[in-house]
């Protein structure tokens, strides 16, 4: 009998051990581990401004005279272009909007960049059109390198490109 209640002990332990294990693989202990590992490539540029929400209109009558309230300042951020590895090596291409806020960045809208996924891109690199910071001029530009065919020696570059209006083009790079 004291056999079978070291066997139950032992296996309890192991189980807790076991259970352990699977929580400190689940709880991140950094925000990098929140990133997920399909991510191969990640580029940041880019800058946005969105125009501030027109004041409501407000009457004023001759006992209050109420200042009229200030207008709200612009909502500004910048754009994130990000490569996810897929099962079969291809990435799908993803771009996302983000604001500055007081709390940290805050993500606006993620839109997935369809171009590339219709001819199974395998993306080798993702640059910004300079690595100085976000510069003054709202818009994007970033190129994707990337090949077709995974025996081939020779990349294709391609360009995104988000102007002044928030319009965005992707086409091939021409240089």
């Amino acid at each position: 009998m004291p056999g079978l209640v070291t066997k139950a002990l032992l296996t309890a332990a192991l189980f807790a051990l076991s259970l352990q294990a699977v929580h400190a693989q689940t709880t991140p202990t950094s925000p990098i581990e929140d990133l997920p590992v399909a991510a191969i490539f990640v580029a940041s540029s880019g800058l946005w401004e969105d125009e501030p929400a027109p004041a409501a209109a407000t009457t004023t009558t001759a006992t209050s005279e109420a200042p009229p309230p200030a207008a709200a300042p612009p909502r500004r951020g910048y754009y994130k272009v990000v490569a996810m590895r897929q099962n079969d090596g291809t990435a799908r291409i993803f771009m996302q909007q983000i604001a500055y806020t007081p709390n940290g960045p805050d993500l606006i809208q993620t839109v997935e960049l369809e171009e590339f996924s219709k001819f199974k891109a395998y993306v080798t690199d993702i640059r910004p059109e300079s690595s100085s910071g976000n510069g003054n001029v709202p818009g994007l530009f970033v190129t994707v390198h990337l090949k077709t065919d995974p025996m081939s020696t020779e990349t294709e570059a391609w360009t995104v490109l988000i102007d002044e209006l928030g319009d965005m083009k992707i086409e091939r790079a021409s240089n």
